[in-house]
C-alpha cells in the first residue's frame, strides 16, 4: 500500500496553502457559494464552484501553463 502525504494550511482568511508529496498549491476564494481558484507549482490552474440547491456538484475547469 503506497503512503500518501497531504497537508493544508490556512495562511490568511480565504487563502490556503496545500502541500503534497510532489507539489504545492495556493487556493483562494471559495466563500459560501463562490468560485475557488487554485494555482499549482506544476503550472496547473483550476477554477471550481459548488452549485447551490439539490445539484451540489462541483464544476471544474483546468488548464496547464505552457
Amino acid at each position: 500500500m503506497p503512503l500518501t502525504f497531504r497537508k493544508s494550511f490556512r495562511i490568511l482568511p480565504g487563502v490556503r496553502l496545500n502541500i503534497n508529496r510532489k507539489s504545492w498549491s495556493i487556493t483562494t476564494g471559495g466563500g459560501s457559494h463562490g468560485p475557488r481558484h487554485t494555482h499549482s507549482s506544476t503550472g496547473r490552474s483550476t477554477t471550481s464552484m459548488d452549485l447551490p440547491g439539490p445539484f451540489g456538484w462541483r464544476r471544474t475547469r483546468s488548464a496547464r501553463r505552457r
